[in-house]
């Protein structure tokens, strides 16, 4: 079905301020993805804060050049889907990366995170990473570890001072 040109330029524009608003597009074919699965794709993806969309990959070629955003050779070739995350990146590629897995109908094909550009194994491997909450924790738990040793080392110094000086004091009233 033919697009009007007023349709193609409003999806550029749509395109560009998703463009603007993502810290990081996954690229994906999606070729075979039942209604339902695309669905439950899309569902998992704004859950995280991102948004998963069909492009036409002529007019996404034209807002990427628009918006100067770098464009991974060859991804936009054949049935493109693009996941944009502006919140959480790593959701967003762990939703894409887990479907993936689950079913040959979509498959990665390159990303862009903060204007880098990341080829399917390495978006494979990034959705392999745990949450940044339990990042988050394990760094604060490293970052308090050592702040507690030094705490129960100072509390120790201090009581055998106090215990040296207790000693100490004791034995000057008896001399007394």
């Amino acid at each position: 079905m033919a697009v009007s040109k007023e349709r193609k330029k409003a999806l550029v524009v749509q395109y560009q301020e998703l463009l603007r608003s993502s810290d990081a597009l996954v690229m994906t074919a999606y070729s075979g993805l039942s209604v339902k699965e695309l669905e439950g794709l899309r569902h998992k993806i704004r859950e995280v804060g991102g948004e998963f969309h069909i492009v036409k990959n002529n007019l996404a070629k034209r807002a990427f050049a628009e918006v100067g955003v770098p464009l991974p050779e060859g991804v936009l070739v054949g049935p493109t889907a693009i996941g944009f995350a502006s919140e959480d990146v790593l959701g967003v590629a762990k939703a894409i990366v887990d479907l993936s897995r689950q079913t040959d109908f979509i498959q990665v094909k390159g990303a862009v995170i903060n204007g880098v550009i990341y080829d399917k194994m390495q978006v494979t491997r990034l959705a392999g990473l745990p949450p940044l909450p339990m990042v988050q924790a394990q760094l604060l738990s490293m970052i308090q570890a050592p702040a507690s040793h030094v705490a129960r080392v100072l509390v120790g110094s201090i009581r055998q001072v106090v215990s040296v000086l207790k000693a100490y004091s004791e034995t000057e009233v008896a001399v007394a």
